[in-house]
């Protein structure tokens, strides 16, 4: 149902479209230390000068953010909202109305964009016209059960299509989608047990008869612990309804192609991430196929996957898809966060007696991810079918080194192909500092009814305790530039 709301969204959003961890162990350092200003190589991320960082920020909206980003820092505050929210205590209706009303009004305000489409759509007008960064469109579903639920659910994403449709071309980058908001769980559990068999065995693609043409999903170091045994053959209701889910996700590209707006498909829990990917490149696939006769040279490149870097096989998952994308000719663009759901990754594999499918320590996660970044940037540079790339981070070093590497190999930083990425409401100081040096950048901006995105909210918010300090630098370079307008109007 809801939740307490920084934590929520904070760490929510924090898990999936990006990298949390890793923002915090530099959270608290100054930006002169972060960024080593006497480094003799040219740099491209400035976050001393708050004057022109924050220059397109009302004061009260700078005031609110950083009320709203100290009170989801307070632990305690975090625990006993967190408490509430999943109490029988909001079964009282007077009670539940009222918890709600709060939370829209506080924090669900600064880290939302809104409950419906048409809000959603009007406040990323409202970014890019005060600010020139751009909205990833998030309706915070999941966890769908049946088709019906999903049926509602795919209509919500429409709807947010055509309120994209609406607003100025450059105001929405991208639409984000999560895969189990459109296909019953249990069903995506039953896909990604049968492609894990088939890759353990080869043979067993007899038992596959709803197979579709797609890029790799698996590599050699890609744990398969998940199905212990071959699993049986889907039934002919689980066929139909896995029809019935392609049949979805493609009516969605399809009215994202149409309004020319990219689609992502977020990453989620490894136990469904193989069906996941499945669903995702055999539409590309599929997508490719389609348009091979189409007039106005190269087929845009419109279907994100995204690559969760903490996991230790993500790299060679990575460079496998795309350079099957490439030969195949299919458009495929990848989204890179440093990744979520690490406390129920955890829990599984401890379960099951396995070895966790998650980077040993931090660093090697921030490597990874930093290793795969400069891959696609490589890629892309080199022409040739590269692909495109979302750099969806809140650690500054990653962005600094990102801004680096795409000078360097002579990228533009107006090509739409190489995005950066934050959370709406985090990291402000990094999206307006890549802003002001001319790259493209966008909010992930999720939004829905109360109600029904806080318990996604929650969730990511348990699966990521502890990395609240994400938010500590922004509130030290908002402070900062309080002070300053403070001081400013005191004296002028």
């Amino acid at each position: 149902m809801a939740k307490r709301l920084p934590s929520t969204i904070l760490q929510s959003l924090s898990s999936r479209f990006l990298n949390s961890s890793s923002s915090s162990s530099s959270a608290a350092v100054s930006p002169h230390l972060l960024l080593n200003l006497d480094d003799p190589k040219p740099q491209f991320i400035h976050l001393h000068d708050v004057r022109a960082l924050f220059s397109t920020v009302s004061t009260p909206k700078l005031l609110r953010s950083f009320l709203s980003l100290h009170a989801s820092s307070i632990g305690p505050m975090v625990d006993v909202g967190t408490w509430v929210m999943n109490s029988s205590l909001l079964e009282i209706p007077l009670l539940r109305q009222a918890t709600l009303a709060a939370v829209k009004h506080t924090v669900f305000q600064h880290f939302c964009a809104g409950e419906t489409p048409q809000e959603a759509g009007n406040t990323a007008a409202r970014l890019w016209e005060d600010t020139g960064i751009t909205g990833m469109l998030v309706y915070g579903l999941e966890h769908a059960t049946d088709n019906p639920w999903c049926d509602r659910n795919l209509q919500g994403f429409l709807q947010t299509v055509e309120s994209a449709k609406s607003l100025p071309p450059s105001s929405v980058s991208f639409v984000v989608v999560k895969i189990t908001a459109i296909c019953p769980m249990d069903l995506l559990k039953r896909v990604s047990d049968h492609l894990r068999w088939q890759h353990r065995d080869p043979s067993h693609v007899h038992l596959l008869p709803w197979k579709r043409d797609t890029l790799p999903i698996f590599a050699d170091s890609s744990p398969l612990y998940h199905t212990q045994i071959a699993p049986h053959p889907l039934t002919l209701e689980e066929e139909q309804n896995l029809e019935l889910a392609h049949q979805r996700l493609q009516k969605l590209y399809l009215s994202c192609r149409q309004a020319n707006v990219p689609l992502i498909v977020d990453a989620e829990d490894t136990i469904v991430q193989p069906a996941i990917d499945y669903m995702t490149y055999s539409c590309a696939a599929a997508a490719a196929a389609s348009s091979s006769n189409e007039k106005g040279g190269r087929f845009p490149i419109l279907l994100f996957n995204t690559i969760q870097t903490y996991l230790k096989d993500s790299r060679e998952r990575l460079v496998l898809a795309q350079a099957a994308a490439e030969k195949m000719g299919v458009p495929m663009g990848f989204k890179l966060v440093r990744g979520a759901y690490m406390s129920s990754e955890g829990q599984l594999t401890s379960r099951l007696g396995a070895e966790s499918p998650i980077h040993n320590s931090i660093d090697q996660t921030h490597a990874c991810f930093n290793d795969c970044t400069s891959f696609m940037l490589e890629k892309i540079a080199g022409g040739g079918g590269g692909g495109a790339v979302v750099i969806a981070s809140h650690n500054l070093e990653s962005g600094m080194r990102a801004a680096r590497k795409a000078t360097e190999l002579g990228i533009e930083r107006e090509d739409k192909r190489v995005q950066f990425a934050q959370l709406y409401g985090m990291a402000d100081g990094l999206s307006f500092s890549l802003r002001n040096a001319g790259f493209q950048v966008s909010k992930y901006m999720p939004f829905g009814p109360v109600d029904l995105i806080m318990p996604y909210l929650l969730r990511r918010a348990e699966e990521n305790r502890g990395l609240l300090s994400t938010s500590s630098f922004d509130r030290h370079l908002i402070r900062k530039e309080l002070k300053r307008r403070l001081t400013s109007s005191l004296f002028f």
